[in-house]
């Protein structure tokens, strides 16, 4: 196994310190990839905007280009520069986030199309997780989302991030043990809400 040499900053899961926040902040700024905890799992993350971290994430977890990534932004506003939001979408968001969902949307032109489905569709994140929230806000344009996970296994801590994912980042942010369902994933880019993948959080409201 490849050797790593990642930074692994220990940040407080619920008051997180505001400059262990500005050098993972800078991390991203500079075009890194980093890990961070968030409300359902451990995330790895880049800008949006990095195609080179990009595409270093689909090369560390294996994945083929076909496969969606969706991004973490850190509250409904900043969401509505990145996707179209209707007002049953706007009103169901509101309710639910922030919140273990991923909900899809329709894409602005501000997204790059390789983040892009073929439907011109985004996955987009809004974490309950005061490092999450933090990052997301003090960074102010959306970060990649993507479970941490090795040969199909959610790896839950930084120890675990390191020696199976070390080799491919830049930064872990190491906010104890994290073994939550991943975020249920609902489609909300047509006429009605759409269970994608059921997972952390309540889908009652979903009409069957």
């Amino acid at each position: 196994m490849a050797h790593s040499t990642t930074l692994r900053l220990r940040v407080n899961p619920e008051f997180p310190e505001p400059r262990k926040i500005a050098r993972a902040v800078d991390a991203l700024e500079r075009g890194q990839v980093v890990a961070y905890p968030t409300d359902t799992t451990y995330g790895v993350g880049c800008s949006i905007f990095e195609k080179k971290a990009i595409d270093r994430i689909y090369r560390l977890k294996g994945l083929k280009k076909t496969h969606m990534l969706s991004f973490v932004c850190p509250d409904l506003s900043d969401i509505a520069r990145y996707a179209l939001v209707e007002n049953e979408a706007y009103r169901i968001m509101r309710r639910l986030l922030p919140g273990p969902y991923t909900f899809i949307l329709r894409a602005t032109p501000l997204v790059p199309r390789m983040l892009q489905s073929k439907r011109r569709t985004v996955g987009i994140r809004v974490p309950d997780h005061p490092v999450t929230l933090a990052l997301a806000r003090a960074f102010q344009k959306p970060i990649i989302s993507t479970t941490a996970k090795y040969e199909n296994k959610t790896l839950c801590d930084a120890t675990d991030i390191n020696l199976h994912l070390g080799h491919g980042l830049d930064l872990i942010l190491d906010a104890d043990y994290i073994d939550n369902q991943p975020s249920s994933v609902v489609d909300l880019s047509g006429p009605y809400p759409v269970v994608v993948r059921e997972g952390a959080g309540d889908l009652s409201w979903v009409a069957v």
